[in-house]
């Protein structure tokens, strides 16, 4: 189940295809045959087109996995976040297109001797949270820095000690997407690269219902770019 960072009543609620090389015999007039050639050529415009078709389809698979879970979770009355009124009409949530560009191997710093601090929140909620570290990498040309925060209320809890939170806002807030930024969640790694996917990210759960107080992203993790991937704003069909 999905960890919520928010939380209702001031509670957490939680390869590449190669050729054989052949080496010809010393001494020797023998040359590879034409169709030989051909074919090896052949079969190497044809596997690997397929290849990469499989693993976009393995990828779509894995995304649309992500939203069917997600568009089941608010669907259902004992997880909805949503109020009764769009509960009974929901029918799913609005996703930006899947692109696999917003899928990043980020480098990731880990920042020790950090500060807990209280994290800001929709209501006067004070979470306190810790700054984990900094992930750096690139996205349509822009060298860009998101810090990632642990939850230490929640960090105590077994199944959730490798748990990372990014909050980011981007250039589609307030148009696109939620206006108060969106979520993701991420588990530490045990190497220095993470993996971020922004087609999982998802909208905090005040967008749907003002009994919520969620984090308000920090302004260090806004990206002066349009991230159109994961979830758009919630439309009350």
């Amino acid at each position: 189940m999905k960890i919520k960072e928010s939380s209702k009543n001031y509670l957490i609620t939680s390869p590449l295809v190669r050729g054989v090389r052949g080496v010809l015999a010393k001494n020797t007039n023998c040359r590879t045959p034409f169709k030989v050639l051909f074919f090896s050529f052949l079969m190497v415009t044809l596997v690997k087109p397929a290849l990469a078709q499989t693993e976009n389809s393995v990828y779509s698979n894995e995304i649309q996995k992500f939203q069917k879970e997600l568009n089941a979770e608010f669907a259902d009355k004992k997880e909805s976040c949503l109020l009764p009124k769009d509960r009974k009409k929901f029918k799913g949530l609005d996703y930006f297109p899947i692109n696999e560009n917003f899928r990043i191997v980020a480098k990731l710093i880990r920042t020790e001797n950090e500060v807990p601090f209280k994290m800001k929140t929709t209501t006067d909620r004070l979470p306190i949270y810790q700054k984990y570290g900094e992930i750096h990498f690139t996205l349509e040309g822009k060298q860009l820095v998101l810090s990632l925060y642990q939850n230490l209320q929640l960090s105590e809890k077994e199944e959730y000690k490798d748990y990372l939170f990014l909050a980011f806002t981007d250039l589609t807030n307030g148009n696109e997407s939620y206006g108060g930024g969106r979520f993701m969640d991420l588990k530490i790694p045990e190497g220095d690269t993470i993996i971020i996917d922004f087609n999982k990210s998802y909208n905090p759960l005040c967008a749907y219902n003002h009994s919520y107080s969620c984090p308000i992203p920090p302004k260090e993790n806004f990206l002066d770019l349009a991230i159109k991937a994961g979830v758009m704003a919630f439309q009350e069909h």
